[in-house]
């Protein structure tokens, strides 16, 4: 694989830390900014909010430039975000500059996705997308536990500076080991990448993604009072645990990247199916200690598994004009999260018990299912295939399809 894909990487893996880090952070702002913790918790939803508006916006507005000048770019806009994050004199500084550091987040991975693919043969993209979400994974068991340690000894402020050097160097790692020659620019601009979102093909693998996400976070999302309610752990044990998702994550990520190289489809179905699995047995898993610590383990590799083929998929079915709806399928992920968790909220709001988030994720997962279907469905009215065989995904367009768009 490329060098080239580790500076992807090292992006991933700041912009994974200052996403999750602000979870076990919380006390430590509610207390030093004056505020409730529920307060604070609006920190978590403006930088959702920034991913979820930065995604497309900043993938359509930069079409035709130079996608290495534009990962530079938004890497240098997460260094300002999180610098002001530092130095942010109240609560509303704070809200404004984690917004402003959600922007960058989701055109990252969307024109990352489209660079990754660019930069390797058709046979290996998934694994070269795994590559890339690789440092997203790992921020989970290695950056997230860390910068928390370092805010709880030095202050929150310290933590968002240590994430703004991770940033420094992201896009010292860009320049020097993204290549010129496979960061073109999209030749049909901003008017192709919002054609590129008029397919239903498109639409109905955003849906994939924001219900079989929703489905991994109405579960993650309320998995701490799972794990001291009904499993028995310590408060003090769950961060250990947390760790485990990430590691369980880390493997789904590279088993999908892998495996849907081979079959992509097959790799979705497969995620998919496993996750329905997983949450419904999660009642049963969360009523010994070892299993709840495997069931955590399987849900980060049963969810992540479809992380690459449904980034693939997105790609492939706006390959004219890729970018915008790649970053479009991060927004999907950042829906899913909130959705997921308000669903979840829901069933544990209602008293169906402690795990019952799982079940609702369960359900979500069969929603997801059902939408992969259908989109399989369209696909085989839309295209007879040739052989048999599944379509390699294109990761940017032919000169002589181009110039069709032109």
């Amino acid at each position: 694989m490329p060098l080239a894909l580790l500076a992807l990487a090292v992006g991933a893996f700041g912009i994974g830390t200052t996403e999750f880090v602000m979870m076990g952070l919380l006390p430590d702002v509610a207390d030093d900014l004056h505020i409730s913790i529920p307060t604070a918790g609006h920190l978590v939803s403006a930088y959702a909010l920034g991913v979820v508006i930065g995604a497309p916006l900043l993938a359509a507005v930069t079409a035709r430039m130079s996608r290495r000048t534009v990962l530079i770019g938004l890497m240098v806009l997460f260094v300002v975000g999180n610098a002001l994050s530092a130095f942010a004199p109240d609560h509303h500084w704070l809200l404004a500059a984690r917004f402003l550091s959600g922007l960058p987040h989701g055109a990252f991975f969307g024109v990352g996705a489209v660079v990754a693919t660019g930069m390797v043969a058709p046979e290996r993209k998934a694994r070269s997308v795994s590559l890339m979400f690789l440092g997203l994974t790992v921020a989970n068991i290695a950056g997230v536990p860390v910068a928390t340690l370092m805010g709880q000894h030095l202050g929150w402020r310290a933590t968002f500076l240590g994430v703004s050097a991770i940033g420094v160097a992201a896009i010292a790692s860009l320049a020097l080991l993204i290549p010129h020659d496979h960061t073109h620019a999209s030749a049909s601009g901003l008017r192709g990448e919002l054609a590129a979102l008029k397919s239903l093909p498109v639409w109905l693998a955003l849906g994939t993604t924001v219900a079989g996400f929703g489905a991994l976070f109405a579960a993650y999302s309320y998995i701490t009072p799972m794990l001291t309610d009904s499993a028995g752990y310590a408060e003090t044990s769950v961060t250990l645990l947390l760790a485990l998702f990430g590691v369980g994550a880390t493997i789904g990520n590279l088993l999908g990247g892998r495996l849907a190289d081979h079959a992509m489809r097959g790799t979705l179905f497969g995620g998919l199916a496993s996750l329905v699995a997983i949450l419904a047995l999660f009642p049963v898993l969360m009523s010994a200690q070892w299993s709840a610590a495997l069931g955590v383990a399987l849900l980060g590799t049963a969810a992540f598994v479809t992380g690459s083929p449904l980034q693939l998929m997105v790609m492939e079915k706006a390959s004219a004009a890729p970018s915008l709806a790649s970053s479009a399928n991060q927004a999907a992920f950042n829906l899913a999260n909130a959705g997921g968790a308000w669903i979840g909220g829901l069933a544990l709001a209602a008293g169906f018990g402690t795990t019952s988030p799982a079940t609702a994720g369960a359900a979500l997962a069969v929603l997801g299912l059902a939408v992969a279907g259908t989109a399989y469905a369209v696909d085989r009215r839309r295209v007879a295939p040739r052989d048999g065989r599944e379509r390699l995904v294109a990761s940017h367009v032919p000169q002589h399809a181009e110039a069709l768009h032109r």
